[in-house]
């Protein structure tokens, strides 16, 4: 098998895992580190946020590592970085692009960042994500701390009899220590749909039914997977703007990324003291 062939994730005959590893390998290679701690995932909105975090002390191209591709979304960046989390001595897997499961790359591209984070010795995961919120008290700009959430993309990142308790997927710990750094933060259930079109009104109402709060096109695969690989998780959602129909205005793209623009040094200062304190 060739190289190119051994990190092409849609290749039933490769091991994810095994190109997780490999991922990892360059990135210890790269960095100078031997492990990393914390890995965070970068969505929409909060970009700029990952500069609070800590110094970033190497930087890599997703090209440069096996498995993972360019940013194909607007407001992602396609760099990895490796971040000193303060004067702790300990470092940060830090993703500025997902791959989105409507990208049609798969599932396993989808959850690849997961699983290499994991592979360099990662023992957290924080994922982050820009969402429509359905609750009207929730102004554009407003993170939310993920309690739960409902995959409605029809698939899962686990194959094979791999039975993963679910009960406790996002830390109670971990939501516990982000809302001792800020009290005012508030819990939701994400719903997670196929994208990449924007949900309908009807959509949006059905998942008010099924007990949702927030709606997006990411996160939950992710999550499984690091669960799956023993990693805690937290998952946090910055309310970009209302769920379609919550508000009379068109939904768009431009409204995400001015909200995550607005709500940057709010974000990422909540990002950074969680992660020294995880």
């Amino acid at each position: 098998m060739t190289d190119a062939a051994a990190h092409d994730l849609t290749d039933p005959a490769t091991d994810p895992f095994a190109v997780a590893e490999a991922a990892a390998a360059v990135i210890r290679e790269r960095t100078g580190a031997d492990r990393h701690d914390i890995a965070l995932v970068l969505g929409s909105g909060w970009g700029q946020a990952g500069d609070l975090v800590g110094e970033t002390l190497a930087s890599i191209e997703n090209t440069d590592v096996p498995g993972f591709a360019k940013a194909a979304v607007e407001g992602h960046s396609g760099t990895m970085r490796s971040v000193a989390v303060g004067d702790t001595g300990r470092r940060a897997l830090v993703y500025g692009t997902r791959t989105h499961f409507y990208e049609g790359r798969g599932v396993r591209s989808v959850v690849h960042g997961v699983r290499t984070a994991a592979a360099a010795g990662c023992s957290s995961l924080v994922i982050t994500n820009g969402c429509g919120g359905l609750r009207p008290e929730w102004a554009p700009g407003t993170p939310v701390l993920i309690s739960d959430h409902i995959n409605l993309t029809a698939h899962s990142p686990i194959e094979g009899a791999h039975f993963v308790d679910l009960t406790d997927l996002y830390s109670p710990r971990l939501r516990a220590l982000a809302q001792e750094v800020d009290p005012t933060l508030d819990e939701g259930v994400y719903v997670q749909f196929r994208g990449p079109h924007y949900e309908t009104p009807a959509e949006v109402r059905m998942a008010k039914v099924l007990g949702g709060d927030l709606v997006g096109m990411s996160t939950s695969l992710e999550a499984i997977a690091a669960r799956q690989a023993g990693l805690e998780v937290l998952g946090i959602s910055l309310v970009t703007n209302a769920a379609a129909g919550i508000s009379p205005d068109p939904l768009s793209h431009e409204e995400v990324l001015a909200a995550g623009r607005a709500a940057a040094d709010r974000c990422g200062r909540l990002l950074a003291d969680v992660v020294r304190l995880a």
